[in-house]
């Protein structure tokens, strides 16, 4: 886990702004403890904050001299493929002084320039100045695990893992616009890729890189998943899907002493049973911990998204496996306090408690773990979602998981929306990004390409953005292997009759492994990420809501109505807010939590 950051300009001497980069290193400190540092001179400065205890013998920005040429980078990452770089690296007579990524990745640009993202797998954000050229070089993995935001508001280049990086210079004034309120209110906690929702300020989306020089900026995207017709046999595509798996994980394990959340579902139990099985083969037991709420299956009520508890499945899968699991309970005051930390971590307002659960949760395993393993976005990739497989929801022209828009309109005022058409605000998004869903002619499967490309863009980034800023918040690197590129590119092309093997919801993932996991949890059927259901975090939450009507000054009545918000003390919602887990308490929370960012950041709102 690292920040980056820093500063392009060739109009004004950086190296007088010394001080406030310094309080840029500090605003990010949480992403990297160990080792802050800063290269500085009159064109740039670069901005490392690391915490790998093993950058302690290297002086961070890392710097090379190759023909001449002087090359600096900043970079937050994992390459999971320097035996193929290393290759690549010695047909040109190069071979690395370290095991370093920097000094691979610096190499790499220095043979290839931006071609040097072909060859490399891995999740990354990165900045590399070329010194003889005057360019700043940057880019972002091709799935957007590692973040990255910049802004040229001030007419310099200035970038950052997280907006707060860029807001601690005190060039930058928090502003938000007409179109960052329909962002908050009628897409989030979703967000357009791109779209940094503060005025100015922009996200370079994933498989993107970029150029700032003297004639200006320059992004394009650098991968797309390619569209193949599959041709493996059902079991060839059993074996290759259980290699490419298990290869993303034996990477996500290598050097380092992990631990891996567990949470009884098929996901995290198959990432746990390998790691596991490395673990006892090498003498060691393997650490897990899990997430509960205080007498949550004391209250617990099956519905469709989620039909079972995970206690009894947690259980069941680390007696199975020998691991050594810890529980951790979490009370409905502290998911309630920490809404607030999320929207510090996120710097914008996002899944409410869903949040601040895993906020909390990473901060007890970090007292432990540096690193942990998680299994987010199996389901946007092997079909997990009801999306995939329900007729009402797989054929909803728009996006599946959120059918809230009037109800989010109905919060604002009239004003703001009679000339707004809401619907076809939503509805923009969702047409553009499944016209960009890549599909064979006549192709069979293409509805649920539609789907993965929906769910990748979406509904998946939205799930990464919180695992980055929740385990970034408390230093805790959580890894996902199933986010590899080699798997989405595999997956997308892969017959839907092969993913849903047995007639099972990622029925081909459950085949793949069968032999590492009780019978009752391979075959369990989805169940997301858990969340409270005591009835005491509606009441806490409500009580919240209360204070805020009382307050008349509150920022956030300058685009919702009082009188919407008094209705929530009393009714539910007519539908969930968004995705399967944002019901009438989330949504209160996220209310809750715009209002606190607007305070927080001291927003200006322009309408």
């Amino acid at each position: 886990m690292s920040a980056i950051a820093g500063e392009v300009s060739f109009n004004q001497a950086l190296q007088v702004k010394n001080e406030q980069y310094e309080e840029m290193k500090k605003a990010l400190i949480h992403r990297g403890k160990e080792f802050q540092a800063n290269y500085l001179n009159n064109t740039v400065s670069i901005i490392q904050n690391s915490s790998d205890k093993s950058d302690g013998g290297i002086l961070l920005p890392y710097s090379l001299r190759i023909n001449e040429n002087k090359y600096i980078i900043t970079y937050d990452g994992k390459l999971s493929n320097k035996d193929e770089i290393r290759c690549t690296l010695s047909e040109h007579g190069i071979k690395p002084e370290s095991d370093k990524d920097y000094e691979y990745l610096i190499l790499l640009y220095s043979v290839f320039g931006k071609d040097m993202l072909d060859y490399i797998n891995g999740v990354f954000a990165f900045a590399i100045w070329d010194v003889n050229r005057e360019t700043m070089f940057f880019a972002r993995d091709r799935l957007g695990v590692r973040p990255f935001f910049y802004t040229t508001a001030n007419g310099n280049f200035v970038f950052a893992s997280e907006i707060k990086g860029i807001f601690s210079l005190c060039d930058y004034k928090a502003v938000i616009d007409f179109n960052s309120v329909m962002e908050i209110m009628l897409i989030g906690p979703g967000r357009t890729l791109g779209y940094g929702v503060f005025k100015g300020i922009n996200e370079l989306p994933p498989a993107y890189c970029g150029t700032y020089t003297k004639e200006g900026l320059k992004t394009e995207r650098y991968w797309s998943i390619p569209v193949l017709r599959h041709t493996d046999s059902v079991r060839e595509t059993v074996k290759k899907v259980r290699a490419l798996v298990e290869g993303s994980i034996m990477n996500s394990i290598e050097n380092t002493e992990v631990c891996t959340m567990l949470s009884g579902g098929l996901d995290s139990s198959i990432i746990t049973s390998v790691v596991s099985k490395v673990y006892h083969e090498n003498g060691k037991k393997l650490k897990t911990f899990s997430v509960s709420y205080k007498d949550n299956d004391k209250y617990f009520t099956k519905n469709r998204f989620q039909p079972a508890s995970d206690s009894d499945f947690i259980k069941s899968t680390a007696e199975y496996l020998g691991v050594d699991n810890e529980v951790i309970e979490l009370s409905n005051k502290e998911l309630l306090d920490a809404v607030y930390d999320a929207v510090d971590a996120r710097d914008l307002p996002g899944m409410a408690d869903i949040d601040s659960s895993l906020l909390l949760f990473c901060k007890k395993i970090r007292e432990q773990y540096d690193t942990a393993l998680s299994g987010e976005c199996s389901d946007e990739i092997f079909g997990g979602y009801p999306w995939y497989r329900d007729p009402k929801l797989f054929n909803y022209d728009g996006f599946p998981w959120a059918h809230s828009t009037e109800f989010r309109k109905q919060l604002m005022y009239d004003e703001l929306t009679e000339d707004f058409d809401c619907q076809e605000y939503v509805y923009s998004k969702y047409a553009n990004t499944v016209s960009r869903a890549s599909k064979l002619d006549n192709d069979p499967d293409a509805r649920k390409k539609e789907l993965m490309q929906l769910n990748l863009d979406w509904f998946m980034m939205t799930l990464v953005d919180r695992t980055d800023r929740m385990s970034g918040q408390c230093s805790l690197d959580v890894r996902v292997p199933f986010c590899d590129y080699k798997i989405v590119e595999y997956l997308y092309n892969v017959k839907w009759e092969y993913k849903d093997l047995h007639g099972f919801e990622k029925g081909l993932l459950r085949e793949a492994f069968q032999d590492m996991l009780p019978d009752n949890v391979l075959w369990r059927k989805k169940s997301p990420y858990p969340k409270t259901h005591n009835p005491e975090y509606l009441y806490l939450v409500r009580n919240a809501l209360a204070d805020l009507a009382d307050d008349s000054s509150a920022p956030i009545f300058k685009f919702i109505k009082r009188k919407e918000l008094i209705k929530l003390l009393y009714n539910d919602i007519p539908q969930n807010f968004y995705g399967q887990l944002m019901t009438t308490p989330q949504t209160i929370a996220y209310i809750l939590q715009i209002n606190y960012w607007l305070n927080k950041y001291a927003i200006d709102i322009e309408l």
